[in-house]
């Protein structure tokens, strides 16, 4: 939490208001401490911190009884204490509590809902009075210590009908926003399916006079990687020589590997769109000479040079949030990013493994292990059009098709990523695609902005509601 507001209940009282602490409003019966080897695929479902945090998240069940303390119904009040604090209305009917969660039952002079939002108006306070950095929690003790102040129960009801009115009109608002930004997504997918079927450049295509062949684009891709390919032999030779005539200190500088070869595209191409005439179907390996995993040595809260991860890559971009660090000048030198860098996510969850962001020097970085960087040759693609390219659903669907799913994640290694099927035209062409792409996904970036600044506005307007709602300002 980067700003706690702690809120304080001072002996000046809202009239008609009793001061009160947590620990008299409600009993809190903590869940039980399943075991692992207790979990079952079948019976009451068992509610882990996660489940309430995320309903897409898996259940564990089990057929046995156990105490009634441990039983939910819908509608109870519960609390997460540790991990994440949170007050949430359980809605999923009969099941089991796990532990670090709170069942909460209010006394009978106090409204389970009312209870609800004033846990949801406190958190940052209780946030503050917890312990621990990445498995927070709050004692018992200081939890049932809070001081809050409540209102006559026909009051308690009124209020909150005024603050479910009031948060029925905002989830709606907050809903349409939401689906604004899926029809986005979509739309965003309808650009990079048109762009890289060559549609938003044929009319371009069609007012030039000499554009090469398929078979001219081979000969172009062969001749630049060999090319390329002499011109990293000459600079180890170089390289060589000068270690050599320092007395061969360190290790000897390696030679440069030669690029993969993999089998022809033939039997993927029935599964593949149809390209233009001048377009042909190639692999990532014909457009770089390597591809390069990222560091793997532990980083810092702070130091000399950030590392990038893949929390850091954001919709084919880098985002400079929750930084670590590098301190050791090897790495460094080893890993630095120079600008044009096209990096891999190759572990994430299932659905976000494979996303790619574009490096673009603004400040300097290295990159962590999880990422790949595709040394691509400049003189066959684009850094941009390569970017949007594995950023577009033909190469995610791809992705899915080679990827390894292991427990909560999946990987795509190097090996799998140069072989990944490329729509290839030449580097006049990918440019022209990059920049009508960057057209039209610039204007839904700013939408985007736009609407993540409504969502925000709206969660100040909730925690506004709740405010006023127990300082006794929402209802006269």
């Amino acid at each position: 939490m980067s700003e706690v507001e702690t809120i304080e209940i001072t002996e000046e009282k809202i009239k008609g208001w009793e001061k009160y602490t947590l620990g008299e409003v409600a009993e809190y019966l903590n869940g039980r401490a399943f075991k692992p080897e207790e979990w079952e695929n079948k019976g009451l479902p068992i509610i882990r911190i996660q489940n309430l945090n995320d309903p897409e998240a898996s259940y564990n069940y089990s057929t046995k009884d156990f105490k009634d303390r441990y039983l939910v119904q819908s509608g109870d009040l519960l609390f997460a204490w540790s991990a994440s604090l949170d007050a949430y209305i359980w809605k999923g009917g009969n099941a089991w509590l796990n532990q670090h969660i709170f069942k909460v039952v209010p006394r009978d002079f106090i409204d389970n809902r009312f209870l609800f939002h004033y846990l949801k108006r406190i958190i940052r306070d209780l946030y503050a009075k917890s312990h621990g950095s990445g498995m927070v929690h709050v004692t018992k003790k200081k939890f049932e210590n809070t001081e809050i102040l409540v209102p006559p129960l026909k009051l308690q009801h009124r209020i909150v009908e005024k603050i479910e009115e009031l948060f029925s009109d905002l989830d709606n608002g907050i809903q349409n926003l939401k689906k604004v930004k899926q029809q986005l997504e979509t739309y965003k997918q309808s650009v990079l399916k048109a762009a890289f079927e060559g549609k938003f450049t044929k009319q371009w295509r069609e007012q030039q006079e000499d554009l090469p062949t398929p078979e001219e684009l081979k000969r172009h891709i062969e001749k630049e990687q060999e090319e390329y390919r002499q011109k990293q032999l000459k600079e180890w030779e170089q390289e060589v020589d000068e270690w050599e005539e320092q007395g061969e200190p360190g290790k000897k500088p390696r030679k440069p590997m030669k690029g993969r070869t993999f089998d022809p595209l033939d039997e993927e191409l029935d599964s593949l769109p149809k390209l233009p005439n001048n377009w042909e179907w190639i692999r990532i390996s014909d457009t770089v000479s390597r591809v390069e995993y990222g560091t793997s040595q532990k980083s810092e809260d702070s130091g000399d040079m950030p590392v990038l991860r893949m929390g850091n890559m954001q919709d084919g971009k880098f985002v400079w949030d929750d930084l670590v660090y590098s301190n050791d000048p090897e790495e460094i030198e080893k890993y630095l990013l120079q600008p044009g860098d096209v990096l891999f996510n190759r572990t994430n969850s299932p659905e976000l493994v494979g996303k790619t962001a574009l490096y673009k020097g603004k400040k300097k970085a290295i990159f962590a292990g999880y990422l790949i960087r595709l040394n691509q040759i400049n003189t066959i693609i684009d850094a941009r059009y390569l970017t949007y390219y594995l950023n577009s659903y033909e190469a995610q669907n791809y992705g899915n098709k080679v990827k390894t799913d292991g427990v909560n994640q999946s990987n795509i290694n190097g090996t799998k990523l140069s072989g990944y099927p490329l729509p290839f035209t030449c580097l006049q062409e990918q440019k022209k695609v990059a920049d009508m792409i960057d057209s039209r996904l610039s204007i839904v970036d700013q939408t985007e902005k736009t609407i993540e600044q409504e969502l925000q506005k709206a969660k100040a307007l909730r925690q506004s509601i709740l405010k006023k709602a127990f300082e006794g300002k929402l209802i006269s």
